[in-house]
C-alpha cells in the first residue's frame, strides 16, 4: 500500500506482537503507508528498531509493562493515534480427551490461563492504557485482532476461540462507551490465512490430535471451504488494518470486519 490516499503520514500507530507472524505484515504494511509504526513485542529491545518501525519491549499481561510502553511512545512521538492489538496465542487443547492417549492436549488451568491472559486481559490493560491517552487528545482509534473461530468456533480450538468472541464484545462495548470521545473500537477476524512461520511442530501434533488426524494429514485443499479457493495473504490482513486505523473508515466502529474469503458468517 502506498502513502497518500489513506492518509496516514506521521500518524502514530502502536501494533502489539508486532515483531512476527500478522502483526509483522500490519507493521510494514504501516510503515510503507508513512505511518509511525511502533512495534511492542516481549522479543524486541526498546529502542531498537524493526522493519523500519521503532520498537518497545512489552509483556501485555503486565498491567506495568503496558503502561510502561505506552508512555514511552508518548515520550517519544507526543500521542498514540492508534494501537492494533494483536498480540495473541493459540493452544489447540480439547475439553475431553475422550481417547485418553495424550492428556497433554487436554484443557487445564495452564493452558485456559495463558490464552486468556494474553488474548483477553493483554487487550484489556493495552486498550485501557492507549484510550487514556487518546482521550486526552480527542480522539484515536483501537483495531482489535479477532478470529473466525470466534464466530464459528473451532474444534480443538474452544478456549481460543472463547478469546476471540471476548475480543468481539469488547470491541462493541468499548466502541458504545468511547465513541462519544471521537474514539474509534473496531475489529478484524482473520480466517485461514498463509503460514506465519510461528506454527511449530509441536503446535501442529496437538492440532492434529484435536482434529483426529495427523500432523501430515492437516488439510492445505481450501477450494472446497473456501468460496475464493485459496488462503488469506497476511499482507492482505495488513491491508485492511490500515484501512481501519485511517480516516477513511471514520464511520466504522463497533462491529468485526472477516478477512477470511467468504468462509465466515458475518
Amino acid at each position: 500500500m502506498e502513502k497518500g490516499w489513506l492518509g496516514l503520514e506521521d500518524q502514530v500507530v502502536i501494533v502489539t506482537g508486532g515483531a512476527s507472524g500478522i502483526g509483522k505484515h500490519v507493521v510494514q504494511t504501516l510503515t510503507k503507508a508513512g505511518a509511525k509504526a511502533v512495534v511492542a513485542d516481549m522479543t524486541v529491545n526498546t529502542g531498537g528498531e524493526l522493519d523500519g518501525a521503532w520498537c518497545v519491549k512489552c509483556d501485555v499481561t503486565s498491567p506495568d509493562s503496558v503502561q510502561a510502553m505506552a508512555d514511552a511512545v508518548v515520550e517519544k512521538y507526543g500521542k498514540i493515534d492508534a494501537l492494533v492489538n494483536n498480540a495473541g496465542i493459540n493452544m489447540p487443547r480439547l475439553l475431553v480427551d475422550a481417547a485418553g492417549e495424550r492428556p497433554e492436549y487436554e484443557l487445564n488451568e495452564a493452558s485456559f490461563g495463558k490464552m486468556f491472559d494474553i488474548n483477553v486481559k493483554g487487550v484489556f490493560l493495552c486498550a485501557q492504557a492507549c484510550a487514556r491517552q487518546m482521550l486526552k487528545q480527542g480522539g484515536g482509534v483501537i483495531v482489535n485482532m479477532s478470529s473466525e473461530s470466534g464466530k464459528e468456533g473451532s474444534q480443538g480450538q474452544s478456549a481460543y476461540s472463547a478469546t476471540k468472541g471476548a475480543v468481539d464484545s469488547f470491541t462493541r462495548s468499548w466502541a458504545k462507551e468511547l465513541g462519544k470521545h471521537n474514539i474509534r473500537v473496531v475489529a478484524c477476524a482473520p480466517g485461514i490465512m498463509e503460514a506465519t512461520g510461528l506454527r511449530s511442530p509441536a503446535y501442529n501434533d496437538a492440532l492434529a490430535y484435536t482434529r483426529g488426524c495427523k500432523p501430515e494429514e492437516l488439510s492445505t485443499d481450501y477450494s472446497k471451504v473456501i468460496p475464493l479457493g485459496r488462503d488469506g495473504k497476511l499482507d492482505e490482513v495488513g491491508d485492511l488494518v490500515a484501512f481501519l486505523v485511517s480516516g477513511r473508515a471514520s464511520y466504522i466502529a463497533g462491529t468485526t470486519l472477516n478477512i477470511s474469503g467468504g468462509k465466515s458468517r458475518g
